[in-house]
């Protein structure tokens, strides 16, 4: 049986090495299952991907010049933060919603970009920001001195009327989202206006009809003239204070329907960082959520060495110690249909607002490669951030979790971004992707092998789970089934080899992370740190 292990491994560790051209020549198989959005979405920073006119920043450009090995990497689908203006690097303070950033290139530039994207089967979803605008925008400017046909796209007060709850922000360190007013630079007269992140944010208002149109019209501009996919909807619990939920849910309703007017299979994402009850009502309007817990719990059980599922407190996350990893996930995911059956569990291990997966990991490969096993194994959507593939590292502040890919070693790589020197993923903590992709236990290697082999299985993308106890905590066991076929999958979430005896009939192992693990009959042996996958 070990034999047929090591000839099985060998098979995958082929694939990568492969003709790279092929996938540019022909896109995805024709014998894969996946369709996204059950398949994997790569969120990108243009900013730091890929350079192409040696400006130090990347640019859409890029994004084409790079889309084969978004194909070949095994990629459905690719979400973009923002690329529309901003004096912001990060560009979340939009001041054009009908544009792009001049620093990513033209609109012709991102047009070429989403044609040749589709034409290689990647959807493309790109961040829209509408909860706040930049308090550079034409809009807050006009509002600022009054102009009535802009006024009320935005939340006033005068400084008396919220006074309790200004004081009450600055005594008790209070940042709920009733308390965020800002002064109008250079006013006199007490006027304060509403932004929940801060000055450089004002808060639309979206009880003015107006605005509510302008917004849709923004949508539809996107998804027919542009011709995105569809929306990654930034804060998208926050388009009213948290004391009027109800009236956000139905916002996200409408927005959905309107629009769906115009394209029907449009695909909305939304943030909704709260506890699964805040969080659930928002699937009426929304197609799908990131699963924050599920990040959580999937860092703390392999840090821990113990399955532990996470459920989101107040601002931060605790321990359910009567639930496990997958009974966690199973119980969010119950929550979340029973508001909308046909919810997708958009899952993932880090992204562009939290500290970087290899970090949380300790810099250890065989940690990342097991927490890729166990997101790229589970039911849902999965997201990976640019760079989880290599094992990039960062952590916060923001700029340094969202620092350059690293393509070649320095001295060869022309496209690498030079924007923001890089403090945690530089060539002497992570090996460059094309050295990654010469080697067959890399981390590289393994994302892709894991991605390839849930394209082409029904089980995977599309299966049913049911938990399977285990008695040692140490273990985190699961069965995924589609019809007839059913995978058990056992992920060792320890420094020590464990055995387990499999209760179901399992013939063979048609996937492992080493060549270590053994199955003899029914008693499986699964290396430190490593996944199998049983069928």
């Amino acid at each position: 049986m070990k034999g047929f292990l090591t000839a099985a491994v060998f098979v995958f560790f082929i694939l990568c090495a492969c003709d790279p051209t092929a996938s540019e020549k022909t896109g995805h198989s024709t014998d894969e299952v996946s369709a996204w959005p059950a398949g994997v979405t790569y969120e990108i920073f243009v900013q730091s991907f890929y350079d192409t006119d040696g400006n130090g920043i990347g640019d859409f450009n890029g994004l084409t010049e790079k889309i084969p090995y978004l194909v070949d990497l095994g990629v459905e689908a690719v979400w973009l933060m923002p690329i529309m203006p901003s004096p912001s690097y990060h560009k979340y303070d939009v001041t054009d919603y009908r544009n792009v950033h001049p620093d990513y290139g033209t609109m012709d530039d991102f047009k070429n970009f989403v044609k040749q994207a589709h034409e290689n089967g990647i959807k493309v979803v790109i961040d829209l920001v509408i909860n706040h605008s930049g308090s550079g925008h034409p809009w807050f400017r006009k509002a600022k001195d009054n102009d009535p046909d802009f006024r009320q796209f935005y939340v006033w007060a005068h400084r008396d009327s919220v006074a309790e709850q200004i004081n009450k922000r600055e005594t008790t360190g209070d940042s709920g989202n009733i308390t965020q007013w800002h002064e109008v630079e250079g006013d006199t007269d007490g006027e304060l206006y509403y932004g929940f992140f801060w000055g450089g944010m004002p808060d639309l208002n979206f009880d003015y009809q107006p605005l509510r149109d302008e917004i849709y019209d923004i949508g539809r501009y996107w998804l027919t003239e542009i011709g995105v996919d569809g929306f990654r909807l930034d804060a998208a619990k926050h388009i009213y204070p948290d004391d009027r939920a109800e009236d956000n849910h139905a916002f996200w309703v409408e927005f959905r329907k309107e629009m769906e007017k115009v394209k029907p299979d449009v695909y909305l994402i939304g943030e909704v960082w709260a506890p699964t009850d805040v969080s659930a009502p928002y699937t009426q309007g929304l197609h799908a959520l990131f699963n924050f817990d599920l990040a959580f719990s999937i860092i703390t059980s392999i840090n821990s060495q113990r399955s532990q599922s996470a459920v989101i407190a107040g601002s931060s996350w605790k321990i359910v110690d009567s639930l496990s990893l997958t009974q966690g996930f199973i119980q969010n995911l119950d929550a979340f249909r029973s508001y909308n059956p046909d919810f997708i569990n958009a899952t993932f291990l880090s992204n562009h607002d939290q500290n970087r997966i290899g970090s949380m990991l300790d810099a250890d490969p065989e940690k990342m490669k097991l927490a890729a096993s166990i997101l790229l194994t589970l039911p849902g959507s999965p997201y990976l951030y640019y760079g989880e593939e290599i094992g990039m590292l960062g952590m916060k502040p923001d700029e340094l979790i969202r620092e350059p890919f690293l393509w070649e070693p320095e001295a060869m790589d022309k496209g690498r971004t030079t924007w923001e020197t890089p403090s945690y993923s530089t060539d002497s903590t992570v090996v460059p992707l094309a050295k990654q992709q010469s080697d067959a236990s890399s981390v590289y290697t393994h994302y892709r092998n894991l991605m390839k082999l849930r394209r082409e299985s029904q089980v995977l993308t599309l299966g049913n789970i049911t938990d399977v106890p285990a008695d040692d905590e140490r273990l985190v066991i699961y069965k995924r089934t589609y019809g007839e076929e059913q995978n058990v999958i056992i992920h060792n979430l320890s420094s020590v080899p464990l055995s387990y005896q499999v209760q179901d009939e399992v013939s063979k192992i048609i996937f492992t992370t080493s060549d270590q693990g053994i199955l003899t009959g029914k008693d499986v042996t699964v290396p430190p740190y490593s996944s199998i996958i049983l069928k």
